[in-house]
């Protein structure tokens, strides 16, 4: 029988979609793929598969768990599999450097970046495109804002990186960026699922930039600070400009993305910029429940299974 499989590294954010999937009685599968053994000449098992992997794979301990990932979604596309969030995706979700591509050739303006192979090289560079402002220095291949840090000078960037602190970037790549000044301390998240838009949170920024919404982080993750909180942090909010909200949906068709929670924000002089592309976007509980969407289509989870059970059920009949 046809079955959804949903391909992924981290149990601790599949509960939600699990019950989505199960409260609408569609037939699933997981698989971990942190490692595994794949005989390319069989074809693979028919159904719908979802590809969940994450830029933050690397963080868990599941080292090459993407590398392995892009080398099954390869099988699955060479048999003729339907896959959501294929090779495409995947490509975009490990390396920011490739989404600002992406998303400047699509007409979305991001921030200004300068891509640097290399620590050695790290502060020269900062000195030369940044000498006069604050800057972010960000991971080519991070997730749910991790290690993305905010110097107000390049001599504290460069004790920075002649300390102890310095974590090396998982692909050797480094990303200086500069840094928006926003007209309020809020990012807007955009999520969108079969590529059309669903709704968007607001996220108070004022904890730094560690910005991880799934519930899980709450309780399993002390340096992404989301859950109950004298002020909320995830709010969910009616919509994004309508022209923004069609140029996002055209880039993600442009790219064969899916499922994704698309991340940017407004300066104080009315730019908005597009900074991250998550293709394996998390859903906030607190804020979708203060909103009335838990158990509904309406939620991330919900709708995600929603659209799967669709795909599944356009299958040929013979698969």
């Amino acid at each position: 029988m046809s079955r959804i499989h949903i391909l992924h590294e981290n149990s601790a954010w599949l509960p939600p979609l699990a019950q989505a999937l199960d409260q609408r009685r569609l037939p699933w599968t997981e698989w971990f793929l942190d490692a595994g053994t794949f005989d390319l000449a069989v074809p693979p098992p028919d159904g719908v598969f979802y590809n969940r992997m994450s830029a933050s794979s690397h963080t868990r301990d599941h080292r090459f768990a993407a590398e392995l990932t892009a080398a099954v979604l390869a099988w699955l596309v060479r048999w003729g599999r339907r896959v959501v969030n294929g090779p495409g995706a995947l490509d975009l979700e490990i390396s920011k450097a490739r989404q600002y591509a992406a998303l400047e050739g699509n007409g979305i303006a991001t921030p200004r970046t300068v891509l640097v192979g290399g620590p050695e090289r790290v502060a020269a560079a900062a000195l030369r495109h940044f000498a006069d402002q604050p800057f972010i220095l960000k991971p080519n291949r991070g997730g749910k804002g991790l290690g993305v840090q905010l110097f107000a000078s390049v001599s504290s960037l460069s004790a920075y990186l002649d300390s102890d602190a310095y974590e090396a970037p998982v692909d050797g790549i480094h990303l200086l960026q500069e840094y928006v000044l926003a007209q309020r301390p809020f990012i807007t998240r955009a999520e969108f699922v079969g590529g059309q838009f669903l709704y968007a949170v607001e996220v108070d920024t004022s904890d730094g930039f560690e910005l991880c919404p799934a519930d899980a982080c709450a309780i399993g993750d002390a340096n992404c600070p989301v859950g109950e909180a004298p002020r909320h942090k995830f709010i969910i909010v009616d919509g994004i400009p309508i022209a923004l909200r069609v140029r996002l949906e055209r880039f993600l068709a442009a790219t064969g993305i899916e499922v994704a929670g698309i991340e940017f924000i407004t300066d104080n002089q009315g730019r908005t910029l597009v900074y991250d592309v998550n293709t394996n976007t998390n859903y906030n509980p607190d804020a979708e429940a203060r909103s009335g969407r838990i158990g509904t289509g309406r939620s991330g989870p919900g709708a995600i299974a929603e659209f799967l059970g669709v795909q599944l059920h356009r299958l040929p009949a013979a698969a």
